[in-house]
């Protein structure tokens, strides 16, 4: 149907039953479900099925067809009008979508904004009203869209109020679009990780993989299809994101490649949003010499010049941004977070300041969340403090300190036979020789085996010592210069170690973070965007470990979806943070709402079970925390740029582990 037919077609369907044939010409498309607007006048019980074509809001319908009234009089005042339609209980209008699920037997849900306060009488009353409008062929479920009306929908029986949640929807679904794209590059399938282990030498640039769980060591390639069901927030799937090729899962694509004989032939792979599969389209294999190579092979990384002289060892407390040359980003971002919750900062309300169309900013929906009255999120001082306290409040940062690149360069200067490793891997690299990874691992083994002088082990052990009496137990992470840069993202490759005890645990696992720094993985990844191994070194940095009820992943965006400035999305592991990023196991999927508050759950995961309501109301304060520490660490002024926080939740409250940008 073209732009002229819609046209031809009425503003919407008014008191009348909504029949298939008019649904599809009325519906808009979405996550590639087809949906249709809806109105309810509470008073009339007068039902309006809007012609998604012609009206874009609820708002704008109401304003022409309902109220008789410019658009851009509703507009002025759209606050106003959407707490009396979302949060009255005087509301006048029920306002919602109606989707047809087209997969197996076909059946309609209702849904409302997220955003939507309705008590348990009202949304039985939508459904209901809604209901004796639609074809009665097909089922007709309620969708929640927020935790409360998750509970609302618990409280009636099945009869009552037949539902369906997000995350039965999501367990079910057989494609999820992960990452949009297109791309055309040769398919490559391993049944598992043993046969991609054989084959992993022959991987190419333009090779687009096919696993059930794609490896963390996967190289740089142009396409990942994923077999099963992960997470977003899954180091593959962050990469994935960071080089910006498509990425997907597709339940049963291996059969689909098998019946259209396309195992390792060349394709056209697309991944789109509002799609219900992946595409996937013969075409021809391109000479070598007609091969494009990719951006990332001709966009060389510069890296900024890093100090390395006479840095001392210090506390984590210490650090600013500004440091990240001498101590790595990782320990640089956790000083910075330090500093911010002990003296505050002028740029926590970026986010909440930038002008969102009919809206000036989105300063009263933060102030409201804090407490305060409408007059006091005027005063800016006072909402600027609001926000600080509300933040030391929630988060806490756990006691650590960092080892400078110079104790690094130190170490590695204290033996010529590195020196000379590190010298033949240098030139082998310049060549391009197949000696490149025995070269790495022999280089790692000796680096692990190089013992530490008795003064750089007295200087960590005083430091440790004096810092951390009392610990019990340590992580030792990685912090390089050569990570979390703009194209080059490295989650994930470099060694961080938990659960270590013992000083000689704690100096085995420094030797271990550093000679994840000459890994074969990372020395290839690094060197496909030219990051040179002289220009690279690693920080460590020795922190306490905490105990934890729970963890995961934040990031300050939807990865599902690009357009969507409300929302973060939150993954949670009842173990640990890091089984969500190495993807060992399927984590509790969010989407939390940081302008109007409110969140909803998309999968169970391997949980089982949903969180309890209290542990989701420590949730809705990390996602605020999230956005109100993306504004602080943004790059630039618009304050759009997403971060990634990986946490966990212990008997006191909310402990940031990690901070880095998320590539968007």
């Amino acid at each position: 149907m073209d732009r002229h037919e819609h046209d031809e077609l009425p503003n919407a369907i008014v008191g009348k039953r909504l029949t298939l044939e008019a649904f599809r010409q009325l519906s808009g498309n979405l996550a590639g479900y087809p949906f249709v607007k809806v109105v309810v006048e509470r008073g009339g019980r007068k039902l309006h099925f809007i012609n998604h074509h012609r009206y874009q809001f609820h708002s704008d319908y109401i304003a022409e067809a309902i109220l008789e009234t410019p658009r851009e009089e509703l507009d002025k005042r759209i606050d106003e009008f959407n707490q009396s339609v979302y949060g009255s209980p005087d509301r006048a209008y029920y306002l919602g979508t109606v989707a047809l699920h087209r997969k197996g037997e076909r059946f309609f849900t209702l849904e409302t904004v997220e955003l939507d306060l309705m008590d348990a009488e009202m949304v039985l009353d939508f459904y209901q009203a809604v209901r004796s409008h639609l074809d009665p062929v097909l089922p007709f479920l309620f969708k929640p869209a927020n935790h409360g009306q998750e509970a609302i929908a618990q409280s009636y029986s099945k009869d009552v109020l037949p539902r369906i949640f997000s995350h039965e929807l999501h367990a079910a679904s057989d494609f999820i679009a992960l990452n949009a794209g297109k791309v055309q590059g040769r398919i490559r399938y391993f049944a598992n990780e043993k046969e991609y282990r054989a084959q992993r030498a022959s991987l190419e640039w333009y090779d687009i993989i096919v696993m059930e769980r794609v490896p963390d060591d996967i190289p740089r390639l142009s396409g990942i299809i994923n077999t099963n069901h992960t997470t977003p927030l899954s180091h593959t799937n962050v990469l994935a994101h960071g080089w910006q090729i498509p990425n997907c899962v597709q339940i049963g694509v291996h059969q689909k490649l098998v019946q259209f004989d396309l195992l390792d032939s060349w394709v056209e792979y697309r991944v789109e949003t509002d799609a219900s599969t992946l595409a996937l389209e013969p075409v021809e294999q391109p000479p070598a010499t007609e091969l494009v190579r990719p951006a990332w092979v001709v966009q060389r990384i510069v890296l900024e010049e890093p100090e390395t002289q006479n840095v001392p060892i210090t506390e984590l407390e210490h650090l600013r941004l500004t440091d990240r040359f001498r101590y790595g980003t990782k320990a640089a971002h956790l000083g910075e977070l330090t500093h911010l919750l002990e003296h505050g900062s002028e740029r926590l309300l970026g986010f909440y300041k930038i002008r969102r169309p009919p809206r000036a900013n989105l300063l009263p929906y933060i102030g409201k969340y804090l407490g305060l009255s409408e007059s006091e999120a005027a005063d800016a001082q006072l909402l600027s403090r609001s926000a600080i306290e509300f933040l030391r409040q929630t988060i806490r940062v756990p006691r650590g300190i960092a080892l400078p690149f110079a104790l690094n360069q130190e170490f590695l200067e204290a033996s010529p036979k590195i020196q000379q490793m590190l010298g033949k891997l240098k030139m082998a690299l310049e060549l391009n020789a197949r000696e490149i990874e025995p070269l790495c691992l022999t280089l790692m083994n000796m680096m692990r085996s190089l013992r530490m002088s008795d003064a750089m082990r007295e200087s960590i052990d005083s430091m440790v010592a004096n810092h951390l009496a009392g610990v019990s137990s340590f992580v030792v992470r990685s912090s390089s210069n050569a990570e979390d840069l703009e194209n080059f993202s490295a989650a994930g490759i470099y060694e961080s170690l938990n659960h270590q005890t013992t000083a000689e645990n704690i100096f085995t696992s420094i030797k271990e973070v550093w000679a994840s720094l000459v890994s074969p993985r990372s020395v290839r990844l690094r060197q496909e965007v030219g990051i040179s191994l002289d220009d690279c070194w690693m920080g460590v940095i020795i922190q306490e470990e905490m105990p934890a009820r729970m963890g995961g992943v934040l990031v300050t965006t939807n990865p599902l979806n690009a357009s969507d400035f409300r929302n973060v999305y939150v993954n949670v592991s009842t173990h640990s943070a890091d089984s969500v990023v190495r993807g060992v196991e399927l984590p509790l999927q969010y989407v939390y709402n940081t302008v109007e508050g409110g969140g909803r759950t998309l999968s169970l995961g391997s949980a089982g079970e949903d969180l309890a309501a209290e542990d989701k109301e420590l949730l809705q304060k990390l996602a605020f925390a999230g956005r109100l520490l993306q504004s602080h660490f943004s790059p630039n002024y618009t304050f759009s740029d997403p971060v990634d926080i990986e946490w966990l939740i212990d008997d006191e409250g909310i402990v940031i582990l990690q901070l880095r940008p998320y590539s968007k």
